[in-house]
C-alpha cells in the first residue's frame, strides 16, 4: 500500500506492449468528461478510453462488467491483457488538462507510455503520478509497432537508472532522455506531496521559531 506522498518507484519494467496505432489521442478519448465529477484518485482504470473500449455510453456508477464490449478495440484483445506499456503515435495526451488521465491510465496497470511526442500538459502530469513517458523517434516507433504486430507476447524492458528501452535479448535498445529531477522522482517514488515531507523537520522547526517570535499566531490556528 501507497503511503501519503509516495508513488510506486520505478527501476526496471519488463512489460507486455499494447499498441494504440493513432496520432493525436486526446484527453477525452482518455477519459471522458462525465467522469471527471469525482476528485478521488481511484476507480478511473474501468473507464480508461471509454468511447472505444465500450459499445454503449458510460456513465459514473455504471456496472462495468456487464457492458458490451468493443471487440476491435486493442485492449480488449486477449493477447494484450495486462499490458503495463502504451505504444501511440504522435501528440499522445493532447486537449484539456485533466489529471485524471495518467490516473485512468496509471490504474489500468500502465506504467510506462512510449510515442514521439507528448502534450506538454499531460507529459508534467505524468511523472506528477507516477507514469513514465517515454520520448522515440517516428522510426523507432514505427519499428515497435511493426515488433508488436508480428510477436505476440511482445514486451519492452524499460531501465530508468540507464535510461534504455529494449527486449531482453538485446534485438532492441534505445536510449531516452528524460529529466535529471524527473528521473530521480520516479526512481524513489517521490511525488509532490512527498517530496514536500522529504523537509518536514525543517518545516516543523521553522513553524515552532515563527510561533514563539509570534506567539498571539496560535489562537487564529
Amino acid at each position: 500500500m501507497l503511503i501519503v506522498g509516495s508513488m510506486e518507484k520505478f527501476n526496471i519494467l519488463d512489460g507486455l506492449v499494447a499498441p494504440l496505432d493513432r496520432a493525436n489521442v486526446d484527453t477525452d478519448a482518455i477519459i471522458p468528461k462525465q467522469f471527471l465529477k469525482s476528485i478521488q484518485r481511484t476507480g478511473f482504470g474501468p473507464n480508461l478510453f471509454d468511447e472505444w473500449r465500450y459499445l454503449d455510453q458510460g456513465e459514473p456508477g455504471k456496472d462495468n462488467s456487464t457492458r458490451p464490449l468493443n471487440p476491435d478495440f486493442v485492449l480488449n484483445q486477449a493477447r494484450y491483457q495486462g499490458a503495463q506499456i502504451l505504444l501511440a503515435r504522435k501528440n499522445f495526451g493532447c486537449g484539456s488538462s485533466r489529471e485524471h488521465a495518467p490516473w485512468a491510465l496509471s490504474q489500468y496497470g500502465f506504467r510506462a507510455i512510449v510515442a514521439p511526442s507528448f502534450a506538454d500538459i499531460f507529459f508534467n502530469n505524468c511523472y506528477k503520478n507516477g507514469l513514465l513517458p517515454v520520448v522515440l523517434t517516428e522510426l523507432q516507433i514505427d519499428h515497435l509497432f511493426n515488433e508488436v504486430k508480428a510477436f505476440p507476447g511482445y514486451h519492452l524492458v524499460i531501465d530508468l537508472e540507464k535510461q534504455i528501452i529494449g527486449t531482453s535479448n538485446g534485438s532492441v535498445a534505445y536510449p531516452f532522455d528524460i529529466d535529471a529531477f524527473r528521473k530521480y522522482c520516479l526512481l524513489n517514488g517521490f511525488d509532490d506531496i512527498g517530496l514536500t515531507l522529504q523537509k518536514a523537520d525543517k518545516i516543523r522547526e521553522y513553524e515552532e521559531r515563527h510561533l514563539a517570535a509570534q506567539p498571539w499566531l496560535s489562537n487564529t490556528i
